[in-house]
């Protein structure tokens, strides 16, 4: 069984023992791998708020039916499952230290906003859209904890896009974009404008994510976490040796970049949280890990 089928067919245990019936991508027809509804693959209904950021998001996850987000491996919904929790109930500064953003007792964290955009510069069109973004008080060295999520698609074979050659174009201040990180640089122009290199990590969406915060707030002033669902078996070494590669770059370039698995999350916060979440953890342990 491949990687992605493996995530899956855990997913569609997970809805057998919750009696959650599944429909297919194109009902009648497709992969029984869906929700009927939204809100049976969700711990918890969303916020306004947060479907208001999702749908202002460049991946139409809530358009058409079923939408993108009651895929059982959709990482939209385990990216809000793991992250909304903690917004509603006002303690955002404890999921960001269970990241490993900030030390446990940090009271820096505000709000928690999903598919945040941040220009890279106006003549390369799309902002990049970052999955979960913690958003920080003026005490924070940092203003922004940000997080690039994945579910089964890092395992989907499909390849990944690289870098136009426009990134690179004089019209464009090279220094500005690049000066400060000499390193990603040279892996942005060896992959364009395609990545041969990298098999399951999104090497070029990690660099633009790095290049649209830099912009926004400056040097140094966010972090950036890669958080990912590890599979057994040679996929989930090499995804891990990919990002070790890339984690190495970012760290020279002065980048504050960090990684954890959902299990490695999902795990320390069980180990650690109090008795009052409970009912959160093991909806998160019974599917997840």
């Amino acid at each position: 069984m491949n990687a992605p089928d493996h995530i899956i067919k855990k997913q569609q245990l997970w809805a057998q023992s919750r009696g959650i019936e599944l429909i297919g991508s194109k009902p009648p027809l497709g992969r029984k791998a869906y929700a009927k509804t939204l809100e049976e693959n969700l711990f918890e209904p969303l916020e306004p708020a947060t479907r208001q950021s999702i749908e202002h998001g460049d991946g139409n996850e809530l358009a058409g039916y079923p939408c993108k987000m009651q895929a059982l491996h959709s990482s939209s919904a385990l990216g809000v499952n793991v992250f909304e929790y903690w917004q509603k109930i006002g303690q955002m500064p404890t999921i960001a230290a269970a990241c490993g953003f900030c030390e446990t007792e940090s009271q820096v964290s505000e709000r928690i906003v999903f598919e945040d955009k941040y220009m890279i510069d106006t003549r390369l069109v799309t902002a990049p859209n970052i999955d979960v973004v913690i958003h920080n008080n003026g005490d924070s060295n940092e203003k922004l904890f940000a997080v690039e999520c994945k579910f089964s698609e890092a395992y989907g074979g499909r390849g990944h896009a690289g870098f136009k050659p426009k990134y690179f174009d004089s019209l464009i201040d090279q220094e500005a974009l690049w000066g400060t990180i000499p390193n990603l640089h040279a892996i942005a122009l060896s992959m364009c404008p395609d990545d041969a290199q990298f098999e399951y990590l999104h090497v070029s969406q990690l660099i633009k994510h790095i290049l649209g915060l830099k912009k926004a707030v400056g040097e140094g002033k966010y972090k950036l976490m890669y958080l990912w669902y590890d599979v057994p078996g040679e996929p989930g070494a090499k995804h891990k040796a990919e990002i070790e590669i890339f984690k190495e770059a970012a760290l020279s370039d002065g980048v504050k970049f960090h990684t954890m698995s959902y299990q490695e999350l999902i795990a320390n916060m069980s180990n650690e949280l109090s008795p009052e979440h409970s009912e959160y953890i093991k909806y998160l342990g019974t599917r997840y890990l």
